[in-house]
């Protein structure tokens, strides 16, 4: 089989499954050891650089998803159809009493930091690995932020040596990225000021069944365009070969720029900025808002904040000018009259519930497909992605 493509954003080498492992037929008869495969080595990987002149990721035994740079399209679309038949999967339990993947981790545990509180991220990633047979452990850093009370190299090495699986949502890029530095299991980015790629495989799902597919799509993005989610949809839209229009307030990195010109190169898709709202809503098939008030914007400043982002408001004069089949989507939580209007997102074209369901199922694909790759790859009867009619 031909190699995975080098990702467009790099980083420093770290270890990937090999092509032969991921095809090794029998894996439960060749490990007595559900977590030895985490272990070994395999093929190395190349990741984005966040910083200017990073020290070099050292070889390390896991893969680590730090933004959508990460992730090959191939990758992506294996977690989708594994995340489509979880899903399914798991509506069928209520009924049944069956899930057939509710032992596929069955033994493992994943440590959750959280610096930033969150609601849908620590619930979704509690009930996926419960339903997946093991377990989340909370652990809160913002009353002890990582590297005080100890080094990041030694927590990492702590850590890698008594869970199978790390997840940070954190204030800063910075922490995530030294954590992946030291740990020899997978580092996951539940959210730092760079990225949030586990939003974005719920998204795409979301998109994939209301739309039938990504493919051809054009998404609009309005509001903040300095983000996280603006990063990552970027990215997403780059890797997957998908039109993005953007606008809004703030100033977009140029390392983003970048990543999303080297992504594009391969994938044929487009990002582009516009001035207006009304110039980037043309005829698109997903229109997509996130809050305006971020956790950590100052009080006294959200009026004048408000009044900024005002001509970037979802509405449905706006809603009215994209495709009549458009769906709206917002990654919550959602301030009603501020991003987007009420008779918006609780309107007919909003999807954003099933859109906060998906970052279970997503999720659970993607902590098998990083933490247990061997058992990914023997995920059987998985049905294609559908397509176009």
């Amino acid at each position: 089989p031909r190699p995975p493509p080098r990702s467009a954003c790099p980083r420093g080498p770290l270890a990937a499954p090999t092509a032969r492992a991921m095809a090794t037929a029998d894996w439960l008869g060749m490990h007595d050891n559900a977590t030895s495969f985490l272990y070994s080595h395999g093929n190395q990987r190349q990741l984005r650089a966040v910083e200017s002149n990073p020290p070099e990721i050292p070889k390390a035994n896991a893969r680590h998803l730090l933004t959508m740079c990460d992730l090959a399209k191939d990758d992506v679309l294996a977690i989708m159809r594994v995340a489509l038949a979880m899903k399914k999967s798991r509506n069928a339990f209520t009924e049944t009493g069956y899930d057939r993947f509710s032992d596929t981790l069955k033994g493992y545990s994943l440590l959750t930091l959280f610096e930033k509180p969150s609601l849908r991220t620590r619930v979704s990633l509690e009930v996926g690995m419960h339903q997946l047979g093991g377990q989340a452990i909370f652990y809160s850093i913002g009353d002890s932020p990582l590297g005080v009370k100890e080094s990041i190299e030694d927590t990492g090495r702590v850590l890698s040596r008594m869970c199978q699986g790390i997840t940070a949502r954190v204030k800063s890029r910075k922490d995530v990225r030294n954590l992946a530095l030291v740990s020899s299991i997978p580092v996951i980015n539940a959210l730092d000021d760079y990225g949030h790629p586990m939003q974005m495989l719920a998204d795409l799902q979301t998109i994939i069944e209301h739309k039938g597919t990504f493919e051809g799509i054009k998404m609009a993005y309005f509001g903040d365009v300095e983000n996280n989610v603006t990063y990552d949809l970027m990215r997403l839209a780059a890797l997957m070969g998908f039109t993005l229009n953007l606008a809004g307030v703030g100033t977009i990195e140029k390392s983003v720029w970048a990543e999303v010109k080297r992504l594009s190169e391969n994938s044929g898709g487009k990002v582009e900025q516009f001035k207006t709202a009304q110039e980037a809503v043309a005829g698109v098939d997903v229109i997509y808002c996130d809050s305006w008030m971020s956790y950590g914007i100052p009080k006294e400043e959200e009026e004048a904040r408000k009044k900024l982002f005002m001509p970037f408001q979802v509405d449905s004069v706006l809603l009215a000018q994209a495709k009549p089949d458009c769906i709206f989507m917002n990654c919550l939580p959602a301030a009603r009259g501020m991003e987007q209007t009420a008779e918006v997102i609780d309107g007919p074209q909003s999807v954003v519930f099933d859109q906060a369901e998906n970052r279970l199922h997503a999720q659970k694909a993607l902590l098998v497909f990083l933490l247990a790759p061997r058992r990914f790859a023997e995920i059987v009867s998985v049905p294609e992605l559908p397509g176009k009619p």
